[in-house]
């Protein structure tokens, strides 16, 4: 059996919930067959992210890490295909704090490409009829923070096992107006189910096109 490491943010921001977390605690619970999914929950602080995030691979010892984040706007699903070396923070942490042009890992690479099969990541989401698409940028805040210091673990210390960061919209309950796009939490577990048979079966990613002219 795949054993899976799920990760999802606490809220941030004045929020009183993260899609994100609901989303990673709902697939835990009804897991896909033939996945073991453990889901842990990162706080939303540059450094202690990536502490929580390592204890979290040395305990479960997964083959698989998938760790989602909210991008509060978004219409679906995103799939990563690049984190960079690079924290610039908007607003600030839950600690308080707001790097400017700071580097995730001081002199490690400019970028890591996520090793998931991003592009059959999209379709298989696509097919269990969640709105998603493959994203370009993980933004410069926790997400990408996350999403690189994974990168960076995977490649420098656990060759074999594969991973990437996910963001998730914002869900119905946060956009109470209605005036930007949402998803509920159900139909985004419905979306990472498939994105983890997808990830956990296809080592050859799809030759489609899903890039981006702007």
């Amino acid at each position: 059996m795949t054993r899976v490491l799920l990760t999802g943010f606490e809220p941030f921001g004045g929020e009183s919930v993260n899609p994100s977390w609901q989303a990673a605690e709902a697939v835990a619970v009804a897991p896909p067959d033939s996945l073991s999914v453990t889901a842990v929950q990162l706080p939303c602080v540059f450094g202690e992210s990536l502490t929580a995030l390592r204890a979290a691979v040395a305990e479960t010892r997964p083959d698989l890490v998938v760790c989602l984040g909210q991008a509060g706007g978004r219409p679906g699903v995103t799939v990563e295909r690049v984190a960079i070396n690079v924290d610039d923070a908007r607003i600030p942490d839950n600690a308080g704090a707001q790097p400017i042009d700071v580097p995730v890992v001081p002199g490690g690479p400019a970028a890591y490409f996520s090793t998931l099969p991003v592009k059959a990541c999209v379709a298989a989401m696509r097919s269990a009829g969640v709105p998603a698409a493959l994203s370009n940028t993980a933004g410069t805040f926790t997400c990408n923070h996350v999403a690189y210091g994974l990168g960076h673990l995977l490649a420098t210390e656990l060759p074999g096992v594969r991973g990437g960061f996910v963001h998730v919209p914002w869900s119905p309950d946060q956009v109470t107006d209605g005036t930007a796009p949402a998803l509920p939490v159900e139909t985004v577990a419905t979306g990472i189910r498939a994105l983890l048979l997808a990830a956990s079966s296809t080592t050859a990613d799809l030759r489609v096109t899903e890039g981006a002219t702007h």
